[in-house]
């Protein structure tokens, strides 16, 4: 929470700038993706590098170089997020969980990647959400999914992924990139504004042909004990 506070303080000069360029960005159809995603990009890597957080970036050889996949990280927190936006090269939309996407400017932030709120208590609503994110990854926008479902309160430690998250990836065929956050957790909730280190680690992405005789379950399982792996080995670097 310090950090938190840190950042808004440091940059409460600029923020309702930038909150209004979030808005006229997200609600007009002239910005292109590229547009759109570079403002957030210029605005989170600023935050990021003010409130003395370190993203430290590996495997980057592994995004695939066509566009219309879906990154699969671990979750550890509200931080997740900005790391991504920062490191990674490819604009790219997002699922949420429908009561985070109602707070003020993370629902900015989810119109403006054109982004969708997904409410797992509602099966009929999931499904349309789904079906949409399948058709616009075919069509060759990238998506971001946290499988777990939820963020782990365990600092590196995982939850287990979901099957269902996997689908819109099953359907539209398409590269199935998994990424380790290590330490990312240590931005938001240590009650520190000491400087930290976080670990972003592309791993090899899954393509049609590697999981294409898999369930959706055995696709989340193996993603995940492929993330465990990276996270064990470099949590203590």
């Amino acid at each position: 929470m310090k950090r938190i506070l840190f950042m808004i303080f440091k940059y409460i000069y600029i923020v309702p700038c930038w909150f209004v360029k979030i808005c006229l960005y997200g609600k007009s159809d002239k910005y292109s993706e590229e547009e759109r995603f570079l403002l957030l990009k210029k605005i989170t890597t600023r935050i990021n590098k003010g409130g003395r957080v370190i993203i430290e970036s590996f495997g980057m050889e592994n995004i695939p170089k066509e566009k219309g996949y879906v990154i699969f990280p671990n979750h550890q927190g509200l931080f997740d997020v900005l790391a991504f936006l920062q490191i990674h090269p490819d604009p790219f939309s997002i699922i949420m969980k429908k009561e985070v996407s109602e707070i003020i400017l993370i629902k900015q932030v989810l119109r403006l990647l054109k982004g969708q709120a997904i409410d797992r208590e509602d099966v009929r609503q999931s499904m349309k959400v789904i079906l949409k994110m399948t058709e616009e990854v075919k069509s060759g926008r990238n998506y971001l999914i946290f499988a777990e479902g939820t963020r782990s309160r365990d600092k590196n430690n995982l939850l287990p992924f979901k099957g269902g998250s996997f689908k819109s990836a099953m359907n539209a065929k398409c590269p199935i990139l998994p990424v380790a956050l290590i330490d990312s957790y240590k931005a938001f909730d240590t009650n520190s504004i000491k400087e930290v280190r976080l670990q972003i680690h592309y791993l090899k992405p899954l393509y049609y042909e590697d999981y294409k005789d898999l369930k959706s379950t055995e696709i989340a399982n193996l993603v995940r004990d492929r993330i465990d792996i990276v996270i064990k080995e470099n949590e203590n670097l």
